[in-house]
């Protein structure tokens, strides 16, 4: 595989994709726009940081790619809504510098209450200030975190500690958890208002784009402001005049809504507003965390693994992986084929997980299974985008668990339906020893078949010859049977037989078929590519 990186990131982590045997090209002066485009030609995944904009033009473009990794926490640069279109998975790296991000937090914050870079400047300057500077002590004092995620815990644990009382504001946090850290959840202008120091630990998205501005800051009176986190999200403006005009005591940012930073942003005229230039993650050990985690990723996408920071993509987690890998293909198989033994437009989708294969996390799975809907009827679809072509296509999904399964210790079902609540179509697969996969009922017809890349489906009327009559049919095409497996309902009922074939099945075969009055409906399905349905209907 070919990788492009185009924001400089530590060495650990090119050489993690390099001794697994891929070919990986930096180029870290590389245009956004069409000079990208031309530059991701042939390549199947892309690492950045915040200086590359993958926009949805590169991503139209990128025809080969599979993931694109962000050495980092903020994917702001990044559309993810146009990747998931494409099937192009989006990762980060947050765990591997949020220890640096909360401890720099930490730093602004006493830095900011103590004056530090100021007092550092005038006594370089020869000036011995000491009465000009007095300073704010954190002990008994309330800390306001807005967004208790994984650097705001860490923050409200360090803070915590040194004798700071804990609110906080994060509409996606349990009470319980956050009892845990010692913080009180409150709404969001409770938490400024009780704030003395106010740290911020949200991304950028429309909602949060100057979260606190002119009526935040007044509630913030006498308080200092600490954003570590992402550019955009504090209105610039409105807190260099707060700072300036004595609002607040003082404000430490390490982000910027342009960056870098512009000569003309307000923040830099003002004496008790301390900047740094986007340090957060800038540790030795953060930077070589944030690189092999990435590299990781992108080789766990390479080989169908787990993408444990995808964004947009069902992951789970890496110790249940095994357990639920082989169910991943039998799912997707199952979908396939359901799909195209309904011979209507397909407008919902349930999965069913019977037996032990219940108990575990499935998102993945389901997924695969709508990816093995969908592959006939669309040209690009994976694990990634296929909840989304449901979800386009107004497909209703749904995922059912049930503890008990009849004959097998598990079973997984994809039942397609049309939507009229009658036309239903269900394919159950399991595994037998040695995770060898097994077709084991297709609607009501008990099967023991196994998938193969080319398959004809016949329901028939169980009379004698009418086998034969199938095999010889086959034989003057010239088509071998590479296995056969037969069900009936009764005796001189309806039958099934699943027959596994070396060659595809042509439209003319398929009317030769059904032009037999013991043949009902002859299918042909293929399990290689994503070819389109093709049948006698």
């Amino acid at each position: 595989m070919r990788i492009l990186v185009t924001d400089p990131i530590d060495d650990a982590g090119l050489e993690t994709l390099r001794e697994a045997g891929h070919a990986v090209v930096t180029d870290y002066g590389i245009e956004g726009g069409p000079a990208l485009v031309d530059a991701l030609e042939g390549v199947h995944g892309l690492i950045v940081r915040s200086g590359t904009e993958v926009t949805r033009q590169v991503l139209d473009g990128a025809d080969e790619l599979v993931i694109v990794g962000r050495a980092g926490i903020g994917v702001d640069n990044i559309d993810i809504d146009a990747a998931t279109e494409h099937g192009v998975i989006v990762a980060n790296a947050p765990e591997g510098n949020v220890r640096a991000a909360a401890e720099h937090t930490v730093a602004m914050a006493f830095a900011a209450a103590r004056s530090i870079p100021q007092a550092h400047t005038r006594l370089k300057a020869g000036d011995w200030a000491k009465s000009d500077f007095l300073g704010t002590e954190v002990n008994n004092k309330t800390l306001g975190i807005v967004g208790l995620g994984r650097v705001g815990q860490e923050v409200a644990k360090r803070l915590n500690n040194l004798g700071m009382d804990l609110v906080a504001y994060d509409p996606y946090i349990s009470e319980d958890r956050a009892d845990q850290i010692g913080a009180d959840l409150v709404e969001f202008e409770e938490c400024i208002e009780q704030a003395d120091f106010l740290t911020v630990h949200t991304p950028l998205t429309p909602e949060t784009e100057d979260l606190i501005s002119h009526d935040e800051l007044a509630k913030l009176d006498g308080g200092y402001l600490i954003n570590c986190a992402r550019g955009g999200v504090v209105d610039e403006a409105a807190l260099a005049e707060a700072v300036e005009n004595g609002t607040l005591k003082g404000a430490a940012l390490d982000v910027f809504a342009e960056e870098p930073i512009s000569p003309e942003n307000p923040l830099l005229d003002v004496e008790d507003v301390i900047v740094t230039p986007h340090l957060g993650a800038s540790t030795e050990a953060a930077q070589e965390n944030v690189a092999t985690s990435t590299a990781e990723q992108v080789l766990a996408a390479f080989n169908e693994e787990p993408v444990l920071n995808a964004l947009n993509a069902p992951s789970i987690d890496k110790s249940a992986f095994p357990r639920v890998r082989p169910y991943i293909e039998l799912a997707e198989t199952a979908g396939r084929i359901a799909a195209q033994l309904l011979d209507k437009r397909v407008e919902s989708v349930d999965v069913t997980y019977a037996g032990e294969i219940a108990e575990e996390e499935v998102d993945l799975v389901t997924a695969s299974a709508l990816k093995g809907v969908f592959s006939p009827l669309e040209w690009q679809v994976n694990a990634v985008n296929a909840p989304q072509v449901a979800e386009d296509r107004g497909v209703d999904v749904t995922e059912t668990k049930s503890h008990q399964a009849e004959n097998f210790r598990s079973v997984v079902t994809v039942t397609v339906g049309n939507g009229d609540g009658e036309t239903e179509l269900g394919v159950s697969g399991t595994l037998f020893a040695d995770d060898d996969p097994r077709i084991v009922r297709i609607d009501d017809y008990r099967v023991d078949a196994i998938p193969h890349g080319h398959m004809l489906v016949a329901r028939n009327y169980d009379k004698p010859g009418t086998i034969g009559f199938i095999g010889t049919v086959l034989g003057e095409n010239d088509i071998n049977i590479a296995g056969m497996f037969n069900a009936r309902e009764a005796i001189g009922g309806e039958a099934i037989t699943v027959y596994d074939l070396d060659e595809e099945v042509s439209d003319e075969l398929l009317d030769q078929l059904e032009a037999d009055e013991r043949i009902i409906e002859a299918r042909y399905i293929t399990l290689d590519g994503a070819d389109t349905v093709r049948t006698s209907l």
